[in-house]
């Protein structure tokens, strides 16, 4: 172990990227976000490490004041994209006010219609019928893949 450590102090370069690494396979493991801004703060500390000469108790002190500063800019401006969409994740639910056609007439209330690139099984709401290649709507999507249409 006393080659590592004496390593580490004769090149504070390897020993910062070796902090950095670790904070980034922490936040690339938890997908925080928060360790992001330590890893770079530990990557701004190595750098600065070959440029300036410091001693021990001034990288660490560099690098905590990198830390907070990085963390506040990061997270007060760089605000990533949020959605308060609660289906984000469900392809289904996002066709929901998408329009497409009817590939054939419907038969009665049922049919399949045309949306988002691909052919779907359909249930009409309103009134009939609906010939093919009509314009409908995606009003929801109803036990599993079938979706409930209306003529838009």
């Amino acid at each position: 172990m006393g080659g590592i450590s004496e390593f580490i102090l004769s090149h504070p370069f390897w020993g910062w990227m070796a902090v950095g690494a670790v904070f980034l396979a922490v936040e690339v493991v938890s997908g925080s976000g928060w360790l992001l801004w330590p890893a770079g703060s530990a990557a701004i500390t190595a750098v600065a490490s070959l440029l300036i000469p410091l001693n021990t108790a001034e990288a660490i002190a560099l690098f905590g004041v990198l830390t907070i500063i990085t963390t506040y800019v990061g997270r007060r401006y760089l605000v990533g994209h949020r959605t308060d969409a609660p289906n984000l994740n469900n392809p289904l639910q996002r066709l929901v006010g998408h329009r497409g056609e009817a590939v054939a007439p419907f038969d009665g209330e049922d049919g399949r219609v045309f949306v988002d690139g691909k052919e779907w099984s359909a249930q009409l709401d309103g009134p009939g019928p609906v010939a093919a290649g009509a314009k409908l709507e995606v009003l929801e999507v109803l036990d599993g893949a079938r979706l409930k249409v209306r003529a838009a």
